[in-house]
Formats: structure tokens, sequence, C-alpha cells
């Protein structure tokens, strides 16, 4: 286990100058301690928790970490940037596009047009939580998969508490190709995979059981009757495998940008052709019940989404007009800030292009929709300020929570940590790998910044054991995504959108079994498919 440690410490830049010492990583792992007791188990508000985290933090980083005053302010202000920018413009725009609907009345039609598909509750939760969100994951990331699933689940008549669970726990795999594929090529620079589609395609296959095993959850918490369980059981599969198929398929021959939106694609085509088979008389009454909509009221309701939709894609990284949008109009905050894991002044930034970030886009859509729905500008505007005092507690959780993670990160804490597991598991490190990408979003709320913080660490453990360095990589992003079912960001975005604040931790005490039993099986994946298959995997 020594000889381990100090080989990990002679071949990973991650390490720098950094001296791992079991005493740091006692104190590094009392933040992530004390959030999940103040949460969990005093059931504090998430405001209050994160707060009382992050003062505690700072007083770690200043004396036990020897952290500058001045660097650990300059880090504080570097985490609220990031968390404004652009995670809670996100969220509340999200929000703001969900109250759009509901002022204009236009909700109510969506919620006609999810029953009438079917009556099944779990049909209406598959096709929202999955395959809706997992498209919304796939293009825009950073929370609108969870928030705007929640408010539609909300209104078509289910608990808040479980919608905040269901949209927490299947925005799970779609967030590992998320944001047009930003965490995987980002783990590829860090990592230093040449191979994008090699390892996009390892990722996939790493995530393949839960892929089939998340539908399955979602259903059976929507209707956990044994004798629903064949019906839960077929509809899983198929869109399981549709979903996997899909994937792997664009992973393999297109790379990391489509798996996520494909995938999504193709399990909300699936759900309908289930629902449309599965048809009963009961459906076909609820159906006539409904009046009928012209195509044009139909498109009208589907407006704000639609535009939402439309600028996402039209602004995406697959298509040339966001590198012409880009430089366009932009904004630059850069910070010189001293890393305590490579002992060097490292320069971070945070840039807004305002023509193609995703809240800015959010909010574009969400006002072309609501005025082709008869609302007035000034309406609107009235409405977000609305919105935003409302998201008042949610702005302090969040901007506490990053600015604590990059405390964390800076002052070396979340390296002490990931160090720590990798030596602790000696010969069984690929059991354990996804548990680090698992502990990088639970403490950051992103798969990206989780990769980018332990990409490295996978890599050079990989190159130390023999193991394929593209694998153990992929391992951290498949981990990191089952850190987004428990990370305090995403519990943020989650009660926002249900109007939750103040019982962040009981959603938490609902969704750890869930986020465990997801790192155990992607833990097992790792370790095992290996020695079945070899020591490459493709």
């Amino acid at each position: 286990m020594v000889t381990l440690l100090n080989i990990i410490l002679q071949n990973t830049a991650l390490t720098g100058n950094l001296d791992v010492s079991w005493g740091h990583v006692a104190f590094a792992i009392i933040p992530v301690l004390l959030l999940i007791v103040l949460m969990g188990f005093l059931k504090m508000a998430g405001d209050k928790s994160a707060l009382i985290t992050l003062a505690t933090t700072i007083v770690l980083a200043l004396f036990a970490f020897g952290f500058p005053i001045a660097d650990t302010g300059l880090s504080f202000v570097y985490g609220v940037l990031k968390a404004i920018f652009p995670i809670l413009i996100i969220i509340i725009m999200a929000i703001f596009s969900y109250n759009v609907l509901v002022k204009t009345g236009k909700m109510e039609v969506l919620k006609e047009q999810f029953s009438s598909i079917s009556s099944d509750k779990c049909i209406q939760v598959l096709l929202l939580t999955w395959g809706f969100g997992g498209l919304l994951e796939g293009m825009a990331g950073f929370g609108t998969a969870v928030a705007i699933p929640a408010a539609i689940l909300i209104s078509l008549g289910f608990k808040p508490i479980f919608s905040a669970v269901a949209s927490l726990i299947a925005n799970s795999v779609a967030t590992g190709f998320g944001a047009v594929g930003t965490p995987v090529k980002v783990l590829a620079e860090q990592a230093g995979v040449t191979d994008v589609q090699t390892l996009s395609t390892q990722v996939v296959l790493q995530l393949s059981p839960l892929m089939i095993l998340i539908p399955f959850v979602l259903v059976f918490m929507t209707d956990p009757r044994i004798k629903a369980l064949p019906k839960h059981i077929l509809l899983s599969v198929i869109v399981g495998v549709v979903s996997l198929v899909t994937q792997y398929i664009a992973a393999r021959y297109m790379g990391a940008e489509t798996p996520a939106i494909l995938g999504s694609i193709a399990s909300i085509i699936a759900i309908i052709v289930y629902a449309k088979l599965t048809s009963t008389a009961e459906d076909k009454e609820l159906k006539a019940k409904f009046p009928k909509r012209s195509f044009g009221e139909i498109i009208n309701a589907w407006s704000v989404y639609g535009f939402i939709l439309i600028l996402v894609i039209l602004t995406s990284p697959l298509l040339p007009l966001r590198n012409e949008l880009a430089p366009l109009l932009s904004t630059t905050f850069k910070f010189n800030i001293f890393d305590a894991v490579t002992n060097a002044e490292v320069v971070r930034s945070v840039k807004i292009s305002w023509l193609i970030d995703a809240g800015v886009l959010l909010f574009l859509g969400s006002i072309l929709g609501g005025l082709v729905q008869g609302a007035k500008i000034v309406e609107l505007i009235k409405l977000l300020g609305t919105v935003i005092k409302q998201q008042r507690k949610t702005i302090v959780t969040v901007c506490s929570l990053i600015a604590l993670s990059s405390i964390m990160d800076f002052s070396g804490m979340i390296s002490q940590l990931g160090l720590a597991l990798a030596i602790a598991t000696g010969s069984l490190y690929p059991l354990f790998a996804p548990t680090i990408g698992c502990l990088g979003t639970f403490l950051t709320g992103s798969d990206t910044s989780s990769n980018i913080l332990f990409g490295k660490l996978q890599a050079s453990v990989a190159h130390t054991t023999g193991a394929d360095p593209s694998w153990l990589a992929a391992a951290n992003t498949a981990g990191a995504t089952g850190g987004k079912i428990i990370s305090p960001q995403s519990i943020a975005v989650a009660t926002s959108a249900c109007g939750l604040q103040g019982r962040e931790g009981e959603i938490m005490k609902k969704a750890i079994p869930y986020a465990l039993g997801y790192i155990i099986v992607a833990g097992l994946m790792v370790y095992l498919v290996p020695k079945i298959m070899g020591t490459v995997v493709f």
C-alpha cells in the first residue's frame, strides 16, 4: 500500500508537491460529514446547513491547511460566480418557464397531453423524468432535467417529495453525456485519453445495467404493488434496452455529444409506443373526457418548451452557429488563485457567452413562448421578479455549496480525500473508482467538475497498476452520475422546483439508498468486466 502511494505521488500531476497526510484527510472529510449530518439527520434547512458548512470549511482551510486568507477569499468569490453562472440562472429560468405556462393556462393543456398518452402513472413518470428529463440533460444540463420534470409531475397530481426524488434518481445516467457530452470531453482532456469514442463507449458499457435498473426503480416507486412487477420489468427492459443500444451506437460511432440526446429521444418513442400497444378501455375513456385540441392549440401550448429546445439545438456544439455567436457578446472574470495541490498560482475564469448561455436561452424561450400564449411583457417580467424572490433560500444554498467546494478544491481537501480512498482500497481500487467520481459530484454538484478534479488521478492509478487508463477514467464519470442523485446542489434544484425549501434533508435521506445501490452496481461493472473481457475494454 505504501509503495502504491509513493508511485501515485510521483506520477500524477494532480498531487504536485502535496504530501498526503492522514491528519489532513481527517480534517478534509469534516465538511462532507457535517453537511450530511445537518441536512440528513438534524433535518436543518439547506441554506442554514450550507452556510454552517461553508463557515466550517473556511476555518479548516485557514487553520488546518494553512491556506492564505486572500486566496480563500478569491476562492469564495470564484465559487459564488460559478454558482450564479450558469447554475442559479438556469434554476431560476427553468422554474420561470414552468410558471409562465401556469400563468397563461397552457400547463393544463400539457397535462392533458401527458395524461392522454396513458392513464398509467408509471408511464407518465418514466416519460417525464427518464425521457423528457434525459433530453433536457443531454441538451442543456445544469439542473434543467430536475427542475422542469419535477414541476410538471406536481402539476399532474404527484406528491412534491415523490416528484423531487424521482427526478433526482432519473437525472443520473444521462448526466455522463449531459450538456452535449461536456463531462466526457473534459474527462478525455484531463486523463490524456485521445480516443473519445472508445472512452464514450466504455462509459455506456459501465452504465449499461443502470439503464434498465433506473427505469425499474422509477416505475416501482410509482406503483410498488407486487402484482405489477411483471409489467414493471417488461417496461423497464424495453426502455432500458432501447436506451442502451441507442447510446452505445451513438458513443461508438459518433462520440460524446449525442448519446444522451439520441438515447432519450429513442426512449420517448419506445414509451409512447408501449403506451399505445398496452392501452386499456380506461385509457380510451379518459382520453374521451378531454376536449379535442387542434394542432394549432397543441403547438401553442408547447411553444415555451418548443422555443427553448429550438434555441438550445441551434446553439449547441453540434452546429456552427455556436462558434459564431460565442465571441460576439461575452464577459470574463479571471482569478489568480494559489492552488495547494500544484503548489503554484493558477488562473481560473468564469466566462459568460450571453448569446449561447443556457440560462439566457431558457429566459428567451420562456419570454417568446409566453408572448405567443398571450401574456404581456410587463406581466412576464413581474412574474420573473416573483420567482427570484421565491428562490432566496435556494440562492443562498447553491452559492454556499459551490463556494465551499471551490475552497476545498484549491486548499487541497478534495485531492486529499480522493487520494486517501485510492490508497486505502489497494488492489480493489477499480471496485471503488466510481466512488471517487461520486465524491467529486457530491462536493461540486457537477459531473464535469468531478472529472476535472479526479480524471488525472484515475488515469495515474491505471498506469501504475497496469489497468486501461481509459477504462478507469470512464469509471470516474460513471460514479459521478450516481453522485448527482445526492448532490446537495441537485437537491437544492429539486426543492426549489417542488416548493420544498427547508426539507432538503428529508429528500437526501430518501435518495441516499438509491445512490449507494447505484455506485455499487457501477463499481462491480468497473471491477468485473475487465476480468471477464480482458485488460482493455472496448
